[in-house]
């Protein structure tokens, strides 16, 4: 048997191009396989099975025409053309030849499978997400790792289903890194993402919507700045509620969620914390609209609307920072971490903390002097080594110098005490046209039981 290409593609640049394409088509079957048989299983396995290596497949194709017809050129100028040499499988090196490049081919196809399927696991992890651009990432990262969704991959969340979702996402981190890159990366990173994946693909994977939680009790501790810290707890049963969409309006906060209703708002500012437009929905389709007196038309054309989703009020649930000095150090002594047997421990934990510090090793530093200094005379108190190192966690998981985050930066829209969160729209100043308002009655959302 004689393998005799034809004289068109007997050329390096066409030999190349079926090398390049036979690689990427094995690769390409073998990626395959293991996606339709579920070895592979995040957003980014797109990037590669789908567009990584069938564009190398196609390059190889290109490759072999444009040998082709340079060699033809060729042979029409009368140049010299090389001549390839005609595989005779008759001769018993040939074959040799032959199957010890075929061995050398499929382990190469292997290693590079291995490899490609090695990047796509990495590239779904949470230290891809957060640690390969550590500067700009570490806030985000930081506060995720400290909380109930540390176990939800990034990706889980920020890339959407379809393709849709994969260009966003590749757009966004083509524009990350080449911020990255350039040193010009915004700080702090802007917040809300805009083009965030909506509810249903993301929160609603794992919760559901229509669950009624009914009352739940919340007790808020807080700490006097007196010598022994004296505490107040404060005690509201939170009607969450919720409710089926078949078994009418649904109540309680998650109302607001019970898929009978749909609530809409548009937002004139980029961080959703002026909504002076809400529109309800009700389960028949009966519509109201809520005004803020003095709302202008084109600035409502400006702005964003949206369909209120889980978001809306659970703006930061997996990026949480305290939203204050005093609430992330009374968080600490409840919680027990953050001893308060140290004379005025509470005081000064809070003053550490407020200080001003150029980096998150000068905090650790800084924080380190101070409370060894004010409690120089209790240097043998085992409480003084235990205080110094829970003061420096709350810094280092609540202040980053180097992306400008610190107590307050990004709005919290759970509650109303520290932004306005429920007072963005329940503020008794949106009017429908029939002269009723949005409540602000603190009975619809929690009772001091």
């Amino acid at each position: 048997m004689v393998v005799d290409l034809p004289k068109a593609v007997r050329n390096p640049i066409s030999l190349i191009g079926i090398a390049i394409a036979t690689a990427g088509a094995i690769v390409f079957l073998v990626l395959l396989a293991l996606e339709l048989s579920g070895q592979i299983i995040n957003p980014y396995a797109g990037l590669l099975v789908f567009v990584a290596v069938p564009a190398f497949f196609v390059l190889g194709l290109l490759l072999i025409p444009i040998g082709a017809v340079r060699q033809r050129r060729r042979v029409a100028a009368g140049l010299a053309t090389d001549e390839w040499p005609v595989i005779d499988l008759r001769m018993p090196r040939t074959r040799s030849v032959i199957l010890a490049v075929s061995l050398i081919t499929f382990v190469n196809v292997l290693i590079v499978s291995l490899a490609a399927y090695g990047a796509v696991h990495h590239m779904e992890s949470n230290e891809f997400c957060g640690q390969t651009c550590h500067t700009p990432m570490e806030p985000e990262f930081t506060a995720h790792q400290a909380f109930p969704h540390a176990e939800v991959k990034c990706v889980q969340c920020h890339v959407g289903p379809g393709a849709k979702g994969f260009v966003i996402a590749k757009a966004n981190g083509t524009r990350q890194l080449w911020h990255v890159m350039t040193n010009n990366v915004v700080s702090p990173v802007p917040a809300p993402v805009h083009n965030m994946p909506e509810a249903e693909y993301t929160c609603k994977n794992c919760h559901w919507d229509e669950k009624d939680h009914g009352d739940k009790v919340r007790v808020i501790r807080e700490y006097a700045d007196d010598e022994t810290g004296t505490e107040t707890a404060t005690t509201l049963q939170m009607h969450v509620g919720g409710g089926r969409a078949a078994f009418g309006a649904g109540k309680g906060i998650h109302w607001h969620m019970n898929i009978a209703n749909k609530v809409e708002y548009i937002a004139t500012d980029a961080t959703r914390q002026t909504i002076p437009y809400v529109k309800f929905t009700d389960r028949n389709g009966n519509v109201k609209e809520y005004v803020v007196e003095g709302t202008k038309q084109e600035d409502l054309a400006k702005g964003e609307r949206r369909t209120m989703d889980c978001m809306d009020c659970h703006n930061r649930p997996a990026h949480t920072f305290a939203l204050s000095p005093e609430r992330a150090v009374d968080d600490a002594i409840a919680d027990g971490y953050l001893p308060r047997t140290l004379p005025f421990a509470r005081k000064e934990a809070v003053a550490a903390v407020k200080d001003e510090y150029p980096s998150g090793d000068a905090a650790r530093a800084g924080i380190d002097a101070r409370l060894r200094k004010v409690y120089a005379a209790m240097s043998s108190d085992p409480a003084l080594a235990k205080t110094i190192s829970a003061v420096q966690e709350i810094y280092s998981t609540n202040v980053f110098p180097a992306m400008k985050v610190k107590w307050g930066t990004y709005p919290n829209n759970i509650g109303h005490n520290f932004f306005n969160g429920c007072f963005r729209c329940h503020d008794e100043s949106h009017m429908a046209k029939d002269g009723t308002a949005i409540k602000q009655d603190c009975e619809s959302c929690h009772a001091m039981p």
